[in-house]
């Protein structure tokens, strides 16, 4: 089952958010889970809306690479497949 971006980096966050910085998780849960634009972000944070954006690239990569070396969000994807 492929999930779409968001679903995914919801999900990856779930499993990894807390190795990310401070302001990475900031960044990560106003933009996925308040729904807010990069210039919104930019505006509440006193930061460009560029630096919300390397945060938001260096943020994905960062759950990516935890994923690609501990499997947790594969893993418990097929246990819940396999209990269907």
């Amino acid at each position: 089952m492929l999930l779409h971006k968001a679903g995914r980096m919801v999900l990856l966050y779930d499993f990894y958010g807390k190795l990310l910085t401070p302001k990475q998780q900031e960044v990560m849960r106003l933009y996925y889970e308040e729904d807010l634009s990069l210039g919104e972000i930019a505006e509440e944070l006193k930061i460009t809306r560029q630096a919300v954006y390397d945060i938001l690239k260096r943020s994905e990569q960062a759950l990516e690479k935890y994923e690609r070396k501990l499997g947790l969000l594969e893993g418990n994807s097929k246990k819940s497949a396999e209990g269907d």
